[in-house]
């Protein structure tokens, strides 16, 4: 078991870096799924499939692999319905930023850990908040022009300058609000003879 290869499923250069920090050899392999939701009601659900499917796609071609699936959706405590994807474009980080002004945005972050050949499976949902202080125009602007944020989901980088937007930030794993919960994987991984530290 212990042998076993690592597999990342997926293209982030952001989770790429959350796996380097725990030393262990693996790959990236990016699944090709969709993405949007079908009817999710909670953006927890949303996060749980994604993160599932994900992991289960790539696990289907590698039996023997571990595979590692991770999804994260953004929504503000007033509007837990109306999830907040990646902006793509400055204007849309530039509104996104608007709208997320004085409020508490909330992260789910779903983590699935799937060995096919053995039958392990675990999958859950992670959270964490952020309150944004509230941001003027000219801040908002300067920030997306200086960061470019365009593939986060709610337009920043908490890891960078994304953290002067904030009044406060709270949950118990900083790392779920990055895109990858390392506290539960690292969990996860151990049970299954993986080596970490």
């Amino acid at each position: 078991m212990s042998h076993s290869e690592l597999i990342l499923a997926s293209g982030s250069q952001t989770r790429k870096a959350l796996m380097d920090r725990l030393g262990v050899v693996y790959r990236c392999i990016s699944p090709d799924i969709d993405e949007s939701a079908k009817g999710e009601t909670h953006a927890d659900a949303l996060a749980r499939r994604l993160s599932f499917e994900k992991a289960k796609v790539i696990a289907e071609q590698y039996p023997d692999a571990i595979v590692i699936g991770s999804d994260q959706v953004a929504w503000r405590t007033h509007a837990p319905l109306d999830f907040i994807g990646k902006p793509l474009t400055p204007e849309n980080a530039v509104q996104q930023l608007i709208a997320n002004s004085g409020q508490t945005v909330c992260f789910s972050t779903g983590l699935s850990i799937q060995h096919a050949q053995s039958g392990f499976e675990k999958t859950l949902v992670e959270h964490y908040q952020v309150k944004f202080r509230e941001l003027t125009l000219d801040e908002i602007q300067r920030y997306v022009a200086i960061e470019q944020p365009l593939q986060c989901a709610g337009s920043f980088r908490c890891e960078g300058l994304g953290i002067s937007l904030f009044e406060s930030m709270s949950g118990n794993d900083q790392t779920t609000l990055m895109g990858l919960p390392l506290i539960q994987l690292c969990y996860y991984l151990r049970q299954l003879n993986i080596v970490i530290p």
